[in-house]
């Protein structure tokens, strides 16, 4: 899809509604021991010293959608250190089709039944995160992404992975599997297995998975280049981004079909395992990809760019990433945007504040100084968060 062709889908797409959070309940999650939130705004910002709670507000909001939400923590240290194991999250949610309530959480272990996560709408249980991707998404930024882009590989593909996902909800599974599928063909060829039948089914299932998830990135990947490029700004101080995937699977599916791929991935997975069986990974393929991002206007590797460029042409990019999946799913996502306003000065903070109105999302911000959230007036919710309480 070239960048006329994103703009004729945004022009042809409905009218965007954004599902907003009107009620947060939390019990016995992280510093919360219970906690029943109204929400009135479009824009909330949570203020209160370092170590306050602002930021579990925000993971408590990230975990209703698939995988292990902002902090990517285990489950179980979620659950509040003085509680009983368990930990739940709750929202009342205002969507198009009128209120609807999300929930999820896990019920303490007992010696007979280990710890599991629940999943709930409107108190029905249902399957997984997966059901509620069709009433909210859900993006975020966090100081954990600052060294994004001088940062190891892996963590560049969470971060696009969590990209495609807000875009396509079935990206999860899909990257699950290729991960399962992957430990499998690894614990064959730690065995001693190089051949055989097994080991061909099994780099039959990983080539499949492989070829899908290299896919979906690509898709989601062009799809977000080709709207940086319809709506870039030169003047914006949120630098626009030029986007790209480095793997051979990636770059194959814009050219080949899926079989052909496959194929030729199942090829390259015979020929190297002696090497992987030695490096006891499997080498080649998606696991391997990386995020490659340059700044736009001045043309040079993210990498290269100083501080505050990156965390200038990082914001663009989740804003521009927020807008696409407004586009793709007609939802204007649920932002969360965790100690964003500290490090721009005054002008960055206005043009941001500004892009935030524009995107008809809502914004939930946290920030230990409230004057860093005065420019926002009565558009905003200010919250003040204490250990363990959140009150106007």
């Amino acid at each position: 899809m070239n960048a006329q062709d994103m703009n004729a889908q945004a022009n042809e797409a409905p009218q965007a509604f954004a599902s907003r959070v009107r009620r947060l309940q939390l019990s016995d999650f992280r510093s919360y021991a219970a906690l029943d939130l109204p929400i009135s705004a479009q824009v909330v910002a949570l203020t209160g010293e370092n170590g306050a709670g602002k930021t579990n507000v925000l993971e408590a909001l990230s975990l209703l959608t698939p995988g292990r939400g902002l902090r990517r923590a285990d489950l179980a240290d979620c659950a509040r250190e003085q509680g009983g194991g368990g930990w739940a999250v709750s929202i009342e949610l205002e969507t198009q089709f009128g209120a609807l309530q999300l929930g999820t959480g896990i019920d303490p272990a007992t010696p007979d039944m280990p710890a599991s996560r629940k999943y709930r709408i409107d108190r029905e249980p249902v399957g997984s995160a997966r059901a509620f991707a069709d009433h909210l998404r859900v993006v975020w930024l966090t100081p954990a992404f600052d060294g994004l882009f001088t940062g190891p590989a892996g963590d560049r593909r969470r971060f696009l992975d969590r990209l495609v996902l807000a875009v396509d909800a079935d990206h999860g599974s899909r990257v699950a599997a290729l991960e399962r599928a992957l430990r499998n063909r690894n614990r064959l060829l730690e065995d001693g297995l190089r051949d055989g039948a097994w080991l061909e089914a099994a780099e039959r299932e990983l080539a499949e998975l492989a070829v899908a998830v290299a896919a979906a990135r690509s898709d989601a990947l062009m799809r977000l280049g080709a709207l940086i490029a319809e709506t870039r700004d030169e003047s914006s101080p949120f630098p626009w981004a030029e986007v790209m995937l480095a793997g051979e699977l990636e770059q194959r599916v814009l050219q080949e079909p899926a079989l052909a791929i496959e194929e030729h991935y199942r090829a390259l997975l015979r020929a190297n395992r002696g090497r992987d069986a030695a490096a006891g990974r499997t080498l080649i393929g998606p696991q391997a990809s990386d995020l490659l991002v340059r700044h736009g206007p001045k043309g040079m590797e993210a990498a290269r760019c100083s501080t505050g460029e990156q965390k200038a042409l990082l914001v663009g990019l989740v804003l521009a990433h927020a807008r696409l999946v407004t586009i793709v799913s007609g939802m204007a996502p649920l932002v969360l945007l965790d100690e964003i306003a500290a490090h721009f000065d005054p002008r960055r903070r206005a043009a941001l504040y500004q892009n935030l109105e524009g995107l008809g999302a809502q914004v939930w911000l946290t920030g230990a100084d409230p004057a860093a959230f005065a420019e926002l007036g009565v558009k905003a919710e200010l919250l003040h968060v204490t250990p363990g309480s959140v009150k106007a």
